[in-house]
């Protein structure tokens, strides 16, 4: 089993910065991927950004220029810059883990830590 603790969130006024991180233990080999979603009351859970263990990194179009993913595989942590943040941006975010082994895939999820953007 592999578990992940998000930490960081907070509220935060509009045009604010927060920085996010997941650390993650347990049975982590074969993570092929890891990433951050969001998801706000009444709506479906999304995907923010995601980095590969290749190095490769994907966006939603939303928060591209102002989020970063980034990793940091000593400390088995992967963090998320989030810049100049909006109010339709407050939800709770959630660290996800993807393990690819003998041609399946197993998602892992945090608890969620709640982020809101509001003055």
């Amino acid at each position: 089993q592999v578990q992940l603790v998000e930490s960081g969130g907070g509220l935060v006024q509009p045009g604010g910065s927060l920085r996010l991180s997941c650390a993650a233990s347990g049975s982590i080999f074969s993570i092929n991927a890891m990433g951050w979603y969001r998801q706000a009351p009444g709506k479906q859970r999304e995907l923010v950004a995601a980095i590969t263990s290749g190095g490769s990194t994907n966006y939603a179009d939303s928060v591209k220029g102002r989020f970063t993913i980034s990793r940091d595989n000593a400390k088995n942590t992967v963090y998320l810059q989030m810049n100049s943040l909006k109010p339709e941006e407050t939800a709770v975010y959630y660290c996800n883990a993807e393990k690819r082994l003998w041609g399946d895939t197993h998602d892992y999820w945090g608890q969620g830590t709640q982020v809101t953007v509001s003055s």
